[in-house]
């Protein structure tokens, strides 16, 4: 009989920073899909093997869960009872997620008029105290950091340690899936704390020892488990209107249509600079338009609805291939942060509008005709 997927850290129990006897707060968050994209080489006119990692299939709908069962377990380990976040919208909806199965409290502060409605109505939904202010989400963190030194609530932003634990078990999937680490690893930055959590991944999957055959004759913990042989080249896209890292200065007021990354201050600035370094890797930026062209692309040649954050790995790379940075032969893997239904008004305002005709079987076949390859 299989066991039960019971969530990630469970299955990881052993590489992450919990006790045998730690009771975890899980949602089965984890074990995403990773997608090999058919269609957008070949229209691309590129060889290389594209692969997206889902992780809007989560369980509130991004990559969010996989530290946010960390964070939430740790906290209440440590007897906390309440949680507290700053969130452009996908940090709500999971803090609120986990708080309520953990029963505990939660209080999220978002930026007013500025969050994607289907992420502001997961946090709603799940009991959490909503705090609009009037400012953008660099100030709600601020704030956030502030409030916690006189409260009693636990941060469970990726300024939390064992948020960014959590989110490394990415890196490990991939390596699973793939048998070894791919030659790049893409995603979006926004608060920099995921591209930090990957580079964690992949580094504690590899054997660090840059004479490990002479010294260890294969006898050490990597080599037994043959985890991975190789650590990826980290490429982390900002969108041009919250630039940041790409300005080497913070952006006062970041305005882009991709929310989840409408961000000027990032709190993991540095950690994200030293994973871009180690890696020989780099930042880029995608305009709005570049980031819409993208998640069009794949939700329209692959079937994968992403929001529009999420895009912007894809836009990057395709930049970036056309600029010939990236190795034609190479495997490449974009992680695809959050759902597309995150953020539905986006989607229906790019997209062709729902056509209306009389209740009548030749309006339908007339539509169908004119649809139909020629």
């Amino acid at each position: 009989m299989p066991k039960h997927y019971t969530g990630l850290i469970e299955k990881y129990r052993e590489r992450l920073p919990v006790a045998a006897d730690t009771a975890v707060i899980s949602l089965s968050e984890g074990a995403t899909p990773l997608i090999e994209l058919m269609n957008v080489p070949r229209l691309a006119r590129r060889d290389v093997r594209l692969f997206a990692k889902f992780e809007g299939l989560n369980p509130t709908g991004s990559f969010k869960d996989r530290g946010m069962t960390m964070a939430v377990t740790k906290a209440v380990e440590a007897g906390a009872r309440a949680i507290i976040c700053a969130s452009t919208g996908n940090t709500s909806a999971a803090a609120a997620a986990y708080a309520a199965r953990a029963g505990i409290a939660c209080f999220v502060l978002i930026p007013e008029g500025k969050i994607a409605l289907g992420k502001l109505s997961q946090a709603m939904m799940h009991g959490s105290v909503v705090i609009q202010i009037r400012g953008n989400f660099d100030d709600g963190m601020r704030l956030v950091q502030e409030v916690a030194k006189t409260m009693p609530v636990n941060i469970v932003n990726s300024i939390n340690p064992y948020r960014l634990q959590g989110q490394k078990t990415i890196a490990f999937e991939v390596i699973e899936a793939l048998g070894d680490a791919p030659e790049y690893h893409a995603l979006p930055v926004g608060n920099a704390g995921n591209i930090t959590a990957h580079w964690i991944g992949y580094s504690e999957s590899v054997c660090q020892n840059t004479r490990a055959c002479a010294l260890c004759a294969g006898n050490c913990g990597y080599h037994r488990k043959k985890i991975a042989t190789r650590r990826p080249i980290m490429v982390g896209y900002q969108a041009a209107g919250a630039a940041p890292i790409l300005r080497q200065r913070p952006v006062e007021n970041p305005e882009t249509v991709a929310t989840a990354i409408r961000i000027g201050n990032p709190v993991s600035w540095q950690q994200a600079l030293a994973a871009q370094q180690e890696s020989d890797g780099w930042f880029g930026e995608c305009t709005d338009e570049e980031i819409l062209r993208a998640q069009k692309l794949l939700a329209e040649t692959e079937g994968i609805f992403c929001e529009p954050a999420s895009a912007a790995a894809l836009a990057g790379v395709l930049k970036d291939l056309d600029a010939g940075r990236m190795r034609e032969g190479s495997t490449i893997v974009c992680t695809l942060t959050g759902h597309g239904l995150k953020d539905p008004d986006i989607a229906i305002a790019q997209s062709v509008k729902p056509l209306t005709v009389e209740a009548e079987l030749r309006a339908i076949e007339h539509v169908i005709r004119s649809y139909l390859p020629k």
